[in-house]
């Protein structure tokens, strides 16, 4: 079933879009993703009312709309739109509010829950570890591997970079990782600057046939995108991965917060809170 989907939010719509994936996941939907942050006014909430209603009109179907806002008039706007709206903070805040007999604090200015004078040297530490995540993205760097929690090796597309930016933006993970490319393939073997590290060490992998389709969006139609090619390049790595007892993961049914959550579990790495 084909639907729009929309995460809207006067932040950074991080919160929406997590939620709205965990809902979703539940359903067999192939969906349009549409995430727009920031929308802190009324006017910015009538450009996305109308982007709402127009892909009502072309497709018939009220798109799905998770929104987190706090200003009473942007939300008016947002729930005047023919989607389906769903407030994903607010539908948590009310039931909380009766259990604990406080009134919510309503502002615009959220911060991430527990940011406070006390804790914002761990916070510094998450910024920390986007940092040097970025810096080691895709074998950019070998240098400073001592500082990594986890090290994720892989064939190009098979999810490296987004879990390893996942790991350091919600756990505060230091995480590298490294590509094995078709050039590898004939003489298939950790670098040298790894194997100092191998308890540190985790593959990822993934379908062929999965792994093929991705890669067809990128390059269609290219050795790179080949079934056969992909075969290989999996097969090569997979035997490399158990020859050296590296734990790895097959990716493929599972969204990015889940390959973490099962990463993390298996090299028992523990979250910046």
């Amino acid at each position: 079933m084909k639907r729009s989907v929309f995460y809207i939010s006067d932040g950074t719509a991080i919160t929406a879009e997590v939620l709205g994936h965990a809902v979703l996941s539940q359903f067999p939907l192939e969906p349009d993703f549409y995430t727009i942050p920031f929308v802190d006014n009324v006017s910015k909430a009538a450009e996305v009312c109308q982007k709402i209603n127009d892909i009502y009109l072309q497709s018939g179907s009220r798109p799905l709309v998770f929104f987190s806002i706090v200003s009473e008039p942007v939300r008016e706007i947002i729930l005047a739109s023919h989607g389906f709206c769903q407030d994903v903070v607010q539908s948590l805040i009310a039931p909380l509010q009766q259990e604990l007999g406080i009134e919510p604090i309503a502002s615009s200015q959220r911060r991430p829950y527990g940011l406070t004078e006390n804790n914002m040297l761990k916070y510094d530490a998450r910024i920390a570890a986007i940092d040097y995540t970025l810096a080691h993205d895709d074998g950019i760097s070998l240098r400073n591997l001592e500082l990594a929690q986890v090290i994720l090796l892989g064939v190009s597309r098979s999810g490296k970079t987004p879990t390893s930016l996942y790991l350091a933006l919600q756990f505060g993970v230091y995480a590298v990782n490294y590509p094995f490319i078709a050039d590898d393939m004939d003489h298939l073997q950790l670098p040298s600057a790894l194997l100092p590290y191998k308890n540190r060490l985790f593959g990822l992998t993934i379908d062929p046939e999965r792994l093929s389709a991705i890669r067809q969006e990128r390059r269609e139609n290219s050795r790179y995108a080949s079934l056969r090619q992909c075969r290989m390049e999996l097969a090569e790595v997979e035997a490399l991965y158990r020859k050296h007892q590296i734990p790895y993961l097959n990716t493929t049914n599972y969204s990015v917060e889940e390959i973490t959550a099962k990463l993390m579990e298996i090299m028992h790495l523990q979250r910046q809170k």
